[in-house]
């Protein structure tokens, strides 16, 4: 895998499309030539992609910026964003906002990729940290003994299940990519 021109991150074309490089890595069946399988993502709407580095030849690769922008308000299924640097408004549609919606918070800034003069892709941090607004009776709770949860809304409206500890008012920390708690803040 020496001098392959790949690197995890970087944006290339490939039948004019642009995807992210996620990952790669050589496999080797036999006596045959070893082959390197690429992962992709497609920046247009997040779906995954798996090609062989012979595929892609020549590579060719995409310049892309990262910007701060910050959420302003929805339109319909889009959200609408401003440059914190130029000032002007962009207007993002699902494919670009992977599923991000219900993490978005007016006001706030968030890390939003840039190729070809336009926005593709939101870039939403791992894990939020968001409120406990409603719980559910641990009377309705479900799972093994050792692994008991119950439902609980919060202050965005999104419904995950949370250990029964977990109270109305408490500040908990969920993954943005599976929607999922994933602890309780530090108070």
């Amino acid at each position: 895998m020496a001098n392959i021109p790949l690197k995890r991150g970087m944006f290339i074309r490939h039948q004019n499309h642009v995807y992210n490089v996620i990952d790669f890595h050589e496999r080797h069946t036999g006596k045959q030539k070893p082959t390197v399988h690429v992962s992709l993502r497609d920046v247009r709407d997040g779906r995954p992609v798996d090609r062989t580095l012979d595929d892609l030849l020549p590579i060719q690769e995409v310049e892309h910026a990262i910007r701060n922008m910050q959420y302003l308000y929805p339109r319909g299924e889009n959200a609408v964003f401003m440059d914190s640097e130029t000032f002007e408004e962009f207007e993002m549609g699902q494919p670009e906002l992977h599923g991000g919606t219900p993490f978005l918070r007016d006001g706030d800034v968030y890390r939003v990729q840039w190729i070809d003069g336009r926005p593709v892709s939101l870039d939403l941090p791992d894990v939020v940290s968001l409120s406990v607004t409603l719980t559910a009776d641990p009377g309705h709770s479900v799972g093994a003994a050792s692994n008991v949860t119950k439902e609980a809304t919060l202050e965005n409206g999104l419904e995950v299940r949370v250990p029964l500890f977990i109270k109305i008012g408490d500040v908990i920390r969920v993954d943005t990519r599976t929607k999922t708690y994933a602890g309780k803040e530090a108070t």
